[in-house]
């Protein structure tokens, strides 16, 4: 009992997982170069939004993807502009885009669906479907590592893997690329990368465009992947979650996916939990069950982590010396 338990919990950790991964490594690029974002909740809300609308009435996913990406980006630039042309303050410019996507996507939706907000239900074409490995019901029935390669590797969504990927190819470009290099110092001493010819604007201007990208990735994962169209509030605060889960990995991007799976494991197991009761406890209340990713996200970030030193030129604009 205890092994397809588990199985169907790490199963469901990997599913609930990809939308903080990927919103976890889009604060990672705006913040490594210095623009802290807290703008990831509104743009992964508008993103799933994007998504789910046109995918809905284009009935393909691939659309639907592409509307993501493109409405996640402008957004992420309007922060950039804030933040960086008009050196304005980075936390109120994205607690101003969480705001703006929350009432926005409400009030499009009701207009243009009048469905309470709601995108219309996606059929099959209109969404991401599973991708089944090969041999994985042949190779299941072998003890142990079968039901790990059927259940656990095989059989999730494309954006899935998409999203367990760019971990690496994230590492890769910070700490391998001339990008990245560039990225990191801007981060720390902004007047150095001026110094040495290199425009800090145009840098940062590209970091929060990666972070806009992969927004997009996180939004319509909600809408087109884990469920079939855009509900009222559905990023339920996973913005917030992938923030705490970036400053508890220390901005390292190997780091950041071991956190995002441990808010992932929480979650899939507040929903296994929900209806059951606990040995010697009895029935827990599922208001609990549902907050405890949130209660660990206000633990963590209360100081059980150690000390956390954000990039030094973090939330300062950078004014160029004459």
């Amino acid at each position: 009992m205890f092994w397809p338990t588990l199985l169907d919990l790490l199963e469901s950790t990997v599913r609930v997982s990809p939308p903080l991964i990927f919103a976890a490594l889009a604060g990672l690029y705006s913040e490594r170069s210095g623009i802290f974002d807290i703008g990831l909740e509104g743009k992964m809300l508008s993103a799933a939004f994007a998504g789910g609308a046109v995918a809905a009435v284009a009935h393909s996913a691939y659309l639907g993807l592409a509307a993501a990406i493109l409405v996640s980006v402008a957004l992420a630039l309007v922060h950039a502009y804030a933040s960086i042309t008009q050196r304005g303050n980075q936390i109120v410019s994205g607690v101003a885009i969480n705001f703006i996507a929350s009432g926005a996507t409400v009030i499009l939706g009701q207009a243009w669906f009048d469905q309470g907000g709601r995108t219309p239900q996606l059929d099959a074409a209109s969404r991401f479907s599973t991708i089944a490995f090969p041999f994985a019901a042949d190779v299941g029935k072998v003890p142990v590592i079968g039901p790990i390669y059927d259940h656990i590797i095989s059989g999730h969504f494309v954006l899935t893997y998409v999203a367990f990927l760019m971990v690496p190819f994230t590492w890769w470009v910070l700490y391998r690329t001339r990008f990245g290099l560039r990225l990191r110092a801007v981060g720390e001493n902004p007047g150095a990368v001026d110094t040495a010819g290199i425009s800090v604007a145009w840098l940062r201007y590209r970091a929060v465009m990666c972070d806009g990208v992969l927004c997009g990735f996180a939004g319509a994962y909600l809408s087109m992947a884990m469920t079939s169209g855009f509900v009222k509030d559905m990023t339920a605060g996973r913005g917030y979650i992938a923030l705490a889960a970036l400053i508890f990995a220390k901005w390292r991007p190997v780091q950041v996916m071991f956190a995002c799976l441990l808010f992932g494991f929480l979650d899939a197991l507040g929903i296994r939990m929900q209806g059951n009761a606990l040995p010697f406890i009895g029935q827990v209340p599922g208001q609990l069950i549902q907050a405890l990713p949130y209660i660990l996200t206000v633990v963590l970030l209360a100081g059980f982590i150690g000390k956390a030193i954000p990039p030094r030129a973090g939330g300062q604009p950078y004014v160029k010396e004459r």
